[in-house]
């Protein structure tokens, strides 16, 4: 059992420490509660429910509190709620909420037809389950078969089972440890790809053939990825000429396997090899492939294009756009006439239309100096139409169809904000703060219009800066709550992700990583001088790599902050990625380097969270977790928790929530995961009284 300890007049847990040596380069780290990686040992279990415990004891007081902001939340979104429609061959698909219910219904109707068939009913299928997930649907050529594939744990293992539509039986298929949306129909009607898991990696790294009505246990396997540090994929190309098995090393390489959907023996053939820091994606359409690519110095990518019989040959390919140093090209959409291109300049995405045999072109004009943009789903070729997102710091999730031939914009649906929200209340900024090495860092600012601005707020600053990944300025309902209580919310757009182009990136991963925090804490300094917080009432959170964020600005500069919000944090870095037992460590090598070199186990070493914990004082901290997380496993946070407590030298809140029934993405289900915001912003609102 945990020991208890006084602390701020309540027992707070305390860990056993039972010390574990690993010496790695004739260098020896203790690390006292390395025996919490055992989730079968009782005494984990309730060490972690002793930290509920006491969770819930310390923020008893702000009971009503938190169930104020979770009505509040809720009350927000429309329950009985419907997605717009979209076309693919001869039905209209789409999801909506049920009053009361958690999970969404998945429908569609025929062309024409106003009768609703229900695919699937997320709200049955889930009873039972303390945790529910659905991982993606596919239908059949025929319109007849679909495929679909649930997790019940959190550890995004799916069962794969196929329904009749015709009839609404589930047939005998029932295929476990998949990837969740990663297969594809063959042309046949009969015949399905998916992709299996390694169980101890849990990467998916196996594509078999199944098909309907023999047992999984024939299923023929196609194509096997080798090597660990590749995570791979595999869809139904838009053409429906090709099932396309997708191998990426995120970062240095990528590869494209292809199988003719029409031949139900066909041997995987591979598009062109992997080769040392070339990255590439393909579409295809009619005779050509279209192909995004890296090559030849094209650090933010160029388009290129090749007839299909020679796009093995890269000395056949030709420029289409080619590569510019101020605009990353972010992803493409193809259509009959016409060709959509998504590419990002200062942060901001565009969206270019390019007709196909003309070559005219022009941009989508969005109207707001802070928002982002995306292209939706358009699954069919012959349109005019394209359907794209577009949201903002004050606008709410919208949804367009454009007529790219007469330039017409139609909002389908703007997202519902129940509860009285006008957008006029509010105002958003986008700004440029100068880092210590002179780089310009965009961050993106909200608030209500009456809040003032005179260094008084107080202020959440919220960045992730990690694996390329983008965090744009889009519209929450449930932010409403802070703002609407004098909160600015700021987005930093640090260095590690690729708000401005791939340079950016670059500059933010492997021995430039403390780049990535630096800039968050340069961004935190340049909002106090700017008066958008208070000094005294700056607060930062972040997520997963997002979460090793905060681990390291917390060391670096505790006096900073009034508290922190570390959601599911992968804080203990040099560890974790030593032990390439653990999911996803070989992969992830090129973002923050193998410790087993010993430049890079130095370096990292020098950031890592945990490895870091000094005895001085820190801000207060809220820390959640999953205990049956797969990306980042429960014991990190939980190991980071009992450090801190055992060497911080103040009175602060240190607080660790672990959902017992969840994973990675925390409580499944539209209003359950509402509770964690409800307690992370109580959290935030009682510290900035």
């Amino acid at each position: 059992m945990a020991e208890i300890i006084s602390g701020k007049g309540l027992q707070a847990p305390k860990a056993a420490q039972r010390p574990h040596e690993i010496t790695t380069h004739g260098h020896t780290r203790t690390d006292k509660y390395y025996w919490l990686k055992d989730r079968d040992n009782p005494e984990v279990i309730d060490y972690l429910n002793a930290e509920n415990a006491y969770l819930e004891e310390v923020m008893a007081p702000l009971k009503g509190l938190r169930e104020e902001l979770f009505s509040e939340m809720k009350g927000r979104i429309r329950e009985d709620d419907e997605s717009v429609p979209y076309k693919e061959g001869n039905y209209l698909y789409y999801t909506r909420f049920i009053t009361g219910g958690e999970y969404p219904v998945y429908c569609r109707k025929k062309t024409g037809s106003e009768t609703e068939e229900i695919l699937l009913d997320g709200n049955e299928m889930a009873v039972g389950s303390d945790y529910f997930h659905v991982g993606g649907l596919e239908v059949s050529d025929n319109d007849q078969l679909l495929i679909f594939a649930t997790d019940t744990v959190g550890r995004r293992n799916y069962t794969l089972r196929v329904k009749n539509l015709v009839t609404g039986e589930i047939l005998g298929e029932e295929i476990r440890h998949t990837e969740g949306g990663n297969y594809a129909w063959a042309a046949d009607n009969r015949t399905f790809y998916y992709v299996l898991r390694d169980q101890q990696t849990l990467l998916g790294n196996k594509v078999y053939r199944h098909s309907l009505g023999t047992a999984a246990t024939e299923d023929e396997l196609v194509y096997e990825e080798t090597d660990n540090q590749y995570y791979m994929g595999i869809f139904r190309m838009k053409s429906k000429k090709y099932v396309a098995i997708a191998s990426e090393h995120i970062g240095v390489a990528s590869e494209f396997q292809l199988i003719d959907a029409a031949d139900n023996r066909a041997r995987p053939v591979t598009f062109l090899k992997r080769g040392d820091r070339h990255e590439y994606a393909i579409e295809h359409y009619e005779d050509r492939f279209y192909i995004r690519t890296n090559r030849d110095g094209a650090e933010n990518f160029q388009l290129m294009e090749a007839r299909e019989e020679d796009a093995h040959d890269p000395s056949q390919w030709k420029v289409v756009i080619p590569h510019r140093e101020e605009v990353f090209l972010e992803g493409l959409e193809i259509f009959k006439d016409f060709l959509v291109v998504q590419e990002r300049k200062e942060g901001l995405i565009h969206l270019r239309i390019i007709h196909q045999e003309t070559g005219d072109e022009h941009y989508l004009d969005f109207g707001e100096a802070v928002y982002t943009a995306f292209i939706s789903v358009n699954p069919e070729f012959d349109t005019h139409l394209l359907r794209f997102g577009y949201t903002s710091l004050t606008t709410p999730r919208s949804v367009f169809d454009y007529n790219m031939q007469t330039r017409e914009k139609i909002l389908l649906k703007e997202q519902e904000v129940l509860g009285g929200f006008d957008k006029s209340n509010y105002r958003s900024e986008r700004l440029f703060v100068t880092a210590r090495d002179g780089a310009r860092i965009p961050v993106s600012l909200v608030y209500r219009k009456d809040t003032p601005l005179n260094g008084t707020a107080p202020l959440l600053q919220y960045a992730y800066g990690s694996y390329g990944a983008t965090m744009d300025a889009a519209f929450s309902s449930g932010r409403l709550s802070l703002l609407d209580r004098g909160f600015v919310y700021a987005i930093a757009h640090i260095r590690g992700g690729l708000e401005m182009g791939r340079y950016w990136y670059e500059e933010g991963r492997m021995f430039r990583k403390k780049n990535t925090f630096n800039d968050f804490i340069d961004c935190s300094k340049a909002l106090i001088a700017l008066q958008y917080a208070a000094k005294d009432k700056l607060f930062a959170m972040g997520g997963s790599a997002g979460g090793l964020l905060m681990g390291a600005i917390m060391n670096d500069s505790p006096e900073l902050y009034r508290g922190v919000v570390a959601a599911v944090p992968f804080v203990d870095v040099v560890t974790t990625m030593l032990d390439e037992s653990i999911p996803l460590t070989t992969g992830e090598f090129e973002e923050w380097g193998n410790p087993k070199d010993r430049a890079s186990y130095e370096y990292m070493l020098s950031y890592s969270p945990y490895d870091n914990v000094e005895a001085k004082a820190y801000p207060n901290t809220l820390v959640t977790t999953g205990l049956h997380d797969s990306q980042v496993q429960y014991w990190e946070p939980a190991k980071w928790v009992a450090r801190l407590r055992e060497l911080k030298k103040d009175d602060h809140l240190l607080l660790l929530h672990t959902d017992m029934t969840s994973g990675h993405g925390g409580a499944s289900g539209r209003f359950a995961a509402l509770k964690i915001t409800a307690l992370e912003y109580a959290f935030l609102l009682d510290l900035a009284k």
